[in-house]
């Protein structure tokens, strides 16, 4: 791992692999994790890719800023680009999951013709297709309270006490088993045991512009629905998804053909939300047959 320091002034961690002249693939993790969730595709790809792989802000090794205003997109993404500036590199695939998916599919659509050559996003919703699923889709919508939890301030001397790991307990009730090695599970709690990186963590929810809506609330696009739009994604995207995943139902690949024009889909049965973690050989597979020249 190296320190990055970026235009912005914020400082990550940076893991960088591979050949410097070989095309690159910009890694970002999502929560509660760090560059670590992509150990296995890191280890399998970086031997003909420059693999970057950023403990993002908040995250792990790098700045944690404890403002909100830190924390949103134009901020994420702004992290992107500095980084690849501050790195030297003009083009690149940005390979996203969960958060990091979310912002990889900002990044694509904003760089895309100019930085951004193509995408990969693994279990992370586009956020048109999000909103519209939280006021319509039940499943969905009790899928997603977790982040109200996470954005109620009346949890913060819980989180000031004992880091996030109280929260996380109390906002999810997921049924599967943990996806991380014993090793990996420690050293996450470890991390998550810091209240300052704990705040910066929740922090990416807090800063975040999707409305979730109480269980009560009708299910119907309200009158002032608005979402912000994103440009049409043209260039190749593939769309991991693993299809036992608790907080993010396949509902959410409905309408991604109005969202991306050239748009392939990879569906992992038997894996939930981590899928990195749960199913490194398929993804490493779904992404060997879409990178394939």
């Amino acid at each position: 791992m190296e320190r990055v320091e970026l235009a912005s002034g914020v400082a990550l961690a940076v893991e960088d692999t591979g050949p410097r002249g070989a095309p690159v693939l910009l890694f970002l993790h999502g929560f509660p994790e760090n560059h670590r969730t992509w150990r296995h595709q890191v280890a399998h790809f970086s031997d003909r890719f420059r693999c970057i792989a950023p403990d993002q802000r908040g995250f792990g090794g790098s700045d944690q800023p404890q403002e909100v205003g830190e924390y949103t997109a134009d901020k994420l993404v702004g992290d992107v680009f500095q980084l690849a500036d501050a790195l030297g590199i003009g083009k690149f695939t940005v390979v996203g999951h969960d958060w990091g998916g979310a912002i990889a599919w900002i990044v694509a659509a904003l760089g895309q013709g100019t930085r951004v050559e193509r995408a990969v996003i693994a279990n992370a919703p586009h956020a048109e297709v999000f909103q519209k699923l939280l006021w319509l889709d039940p499943v969905q919508r009790k899928a997603s309270q977790y982040m109200r939890v996470f954005r109620d301030p009346g949890n913060d001397p819980l989180v000031r006490e004992y880091g996030l790991a109280p929260v996380l307990t109390k906002a999810l009730d997921w049924k599967r088993p943990t996806p991380w090695p014993d090793a990996e599970r420690a050293a996450l709690i470890a991390e998550w045991a810091d209240p300052a990186r704990a705040f910066a963590m929740l922090n990416w929810y807090r800063a975040s512009q999707i409305v979730v809506p109480p269980l009560d609330a009708p299910y119907a696009l309200p009158a002032d629905f608005a979402v912000p739009s994103l440009p049409r994604i043209t260039i190749p995207t593939l769309v991991i998804w693993a299809m036992e995943d608790e907080a993010l139902p396949p509902s959410n690949l409905a309408g991604l053909n109005e969202q991306v024009s050239d748009l392939t889909v990879a569906e992992i049965p038997g894996s939930g939300h981590f899928v990195p973690w749960e199913a490194p050989d398929a993804v490493n597979a779904a992404m060997e047959a879409f990178l394939r020249p």
